[in-house]
């Protein structure tokens, strides 16, 4: 029962920070709560008894991509006015795409072959038991084939990173390297010599005493 417990409320939170990437106003923000979200993520894969899984998402999506994310928002020199121009004029489109995203996971979830009530369920694992060698054997016989797609989606998204740096704004922030190759280091710099010019130090001025009068 508390397993099941933890695992609602690890999904409600899920679907609250989800919500808020997808709505932040700030890139940076947006990033933030995807840490969040990866972070939750991994706790339901621990309720799960996928310990491997949950390392692998924090150290690698938290500790790495997320990293890589936030200098990737940083160099690209986003113009938020820019990017949210056209949000109301996408958001019908958008509406329809994440309530059939919405409707085909509900249907997972209940689905009984989901067997979402065996999560309070699982049976103790024996201490030889390893899920790295468990994982490893689905993933590269039943699951080869999405492995390798999910390997090509990638090479995808760093190719649209590549071509997100190089598009043409209003404050472009590229340098063809062929110019950088041709520039002349002499018509970049130029030595002039010139002598050297010492200060001479002021005379100290003597400071003028004055009498007392007498009484």
């Amino acid at each position: 029962m508390l397993q099941i417990t933890l695992f609602y409320i690890f999904a409600a939170i899920i679907l609250f920070s989800g919500l808020k990437v997808v709505t932040a106003k700030h890139p940076v923000h947006a990033a933030l709560w995807l840490v969040l979200t990866f972070w939750t993520s991994a706790c339901t894969w621990v309720l799960m008894q996928a310990e491997f899984l949950g390392i692998v998402l924090v150290s690698v999506y938290v500790g790495a991509v997320m990293v890589l994310f936030l200098f990737v928002v940083m160099m690209l020199n986003v113009d938020i006015e820019a990017m949210r121009a056209g949000f109301w004029r996408h958001l019908p489109v958008s509406l329809v795409v994440g309530l059939l995203m919405a409707v085909v996971l509900i249907l997972v979830l209940v689905s009984p072959e989901t067997k979402l009530s065996a999560i309070g369920e699982l049976p103790a694992k024996p201490a030889d038991y390893s899920s790295v060698k468990a994982l490893g054997q689905v993933l590269y016989t039943d699951y080869l084939l999405p492995f390798e797609l999910a390997a090509v989606l990638l090479v995808l998204g760093m190719v649209a990173a590549i071509a997100l740096v190089q598009r043409h704004t209003n404050r472009p922030k590229y340098i063809a390297p062929s110019d950088q190759i041709a520039v002349n280091p002499k018509d970049r710099m130029r030595l002039v010599k010139m002598q050297a010019v010492v200060e001479k130090e002021p005379e100290p001025v003597a400071e003028e005493t004055q009498e007392e009068p007498q009484k």
